[in-house]
This record gives structure tokens, C-alpha cells and sequence, in this order.
């Protein structure tokens, strides 16, 4: 692949990854799922908009403030939003298994 080409990336990547880390406090029954952590960061990033970028400069550089502000939240919701519904989906799978 041209080289060029491997600098590009989709910028809420790293911000759903960080917000992951910050919001596993509020869900401590995944702390140590290094499987439910990824999959909550792909529920996330499904609900985001892609951003594609070459440097995290130039997202800083285009963005305003305000701009900044809401993809902060809109991060924070998606990242909420993937922790629930992992929380949904595993107790119904509990909850569904045959009981010994």
C-alpha cells in the first residue's frame, strides 16, 4: 500500500478509545474484559460519524470550539450508549442460559 495512505484515520477512534478507559469506572464488571472494552469501542464508533484524518493536528486546527465541544459529547453519548447496551445484552444472554 502506498505509504502515504497509512496516516489516514478515523479521529473519533482515539477519543472513543480514551473515553473507554475514563468510563470503565462507571461499569467495573468490564474492567478486566479486554473483549467487552473492544466491542463497546465498536458499538461506539458505529454510532459516530467517521472523521477521517491525517493528523490530529488538523482536526484541532479546523475545528472550533463549539465543533470540538459537541463531538466531545457526542463520544461521551456513544460511549455510554456501547456500555449499556453490553450491560443489555450480556444479562440477557445470563438470563437465557440453561440453569444447572
Amino acid at each position: 500500500m502506498i505509504a502515504e495512505f497509512e496516516t489516514v484515520h478515523n479521529y473519533c477512534e482515539q477519543a472513543v478509545f480514551r473515553h473507554v478507559t475514563v468510563c470503565v469506572a462507571d461499569f467495573p464488571q468490564f474492567a478486566d474484559d479486554v473483549e467487552v472494552l473492544a466491542d463497546v469501542a465498536c458499538v461506539a464508533l458505529n454510532r459516530l460519524p467517521p472523521r477521517y484524518i491525517r493528523n490530529e493536528v488538523d482536526m484541532n486546527f479546523f475545528m472550533s470550539n463549539e465543533d470540538r465541544a459537541k463531538m466531545d459529547a457526542a463520544v461521551d453519548a456513544a460511549v455510554v450508549f456501547a456500555f449499556r447496551f453490553m450491560q443489555s445484552r450480556i444479562a440477557s444472554r445470563v438470563a437465557a442460559a440453561p440453569r444447572k
